[in-house]
């Protein structure tokens, strides 16, 4: 059986999503952080030495890093479906989202997210943050243009992996100026599965 190791409002959420897109059974370990902190609980070390979400287990195995994770559960159970042929090019563009999300998307997202918690210190900061923000949500905006997917014409793990970008731009006050990305995260949340995963996860403010 997969477990997912899911810590209350975090990244492993899109992981419930995931398999409840694939319909694929799995067991939620739930973790809840701690209300001063903000961090994890020390159980999770007992899971995975690093002490983060998300993490699974399947037998003998156990996987960090939300994009492996997608990578494994679509290849070893996704019946060939949310991701495009290998040998087509869509599949490089796919790879491409699946790597860009917590690669180069969130790292800006998460700097304002610390980085406000200085107040005024934070200032000289402040502008490189808002330009790279803009630059990464300009950029997906952009690919957004006509499409309803990040990757051809059906949710792949790639619309998995983004999400969370979305989320977080959502929380920050910053996707509504983004028209086309907000409204595919529109989309998401009013996906079945999508409900399904939070009713699950539980409902999360992202340091809100």
């Amino acid at each position: 059986m997969l477990t997912v190791h899911h810590l209350n409002e975090s990244r492993s959420q899109r992981i419930l999503w995931l398999l409840e897109e694939l319909e694929h059974p799995y067991e939620l370990k739930i973790y809840q952080r701690d209300a001063q902190t903000r961090l994890a609980p020390p159980e999770l070390r007992a899971v995975s030495p690093l002490g983060k979400s998300p993490v699974i287990t399947e037998g003998d195995v156990t996987i960090i890093e939300t994009g492996a994770i997608i990578d494994y559960i679509i290849r070893h159970h996704g019946r060939g479906a949310m991701q495009p042929a290998v040998s087509t090019p869509a599949y490089d563009s796919y790879v491409q989202w699946l790597h860009y999300g917590e690669g180069s998307a969130m790292l800006p997202l998460m700097l304002r997210l610390y980085v406000g918690r200085l107040k005024e210190a934070a200032a000289p900061l402040e502008p490189r943050i808002s330009s790279e923000t803009a630059n990464h949500l300009s950029f997906i905006e952009g690919h957004l243009v006509g499409r309803q997917f990040f990757v051809g014409d059906s949710l792949t793990g790639a619309d998995v992996q983004m999400s969370f970008v979305a989320e977080v731009a959502r929380a920050q006050g910053a996707l509504p100026s983004y028209p086309n990305f907000n409204a595919w995260l529109d989309r998401i949340h009013a996906r079945p599965a999508w409900k399904r995963a939070l009713a699950k996860g539980g409902e999360y403010a992202l340091g809100r």
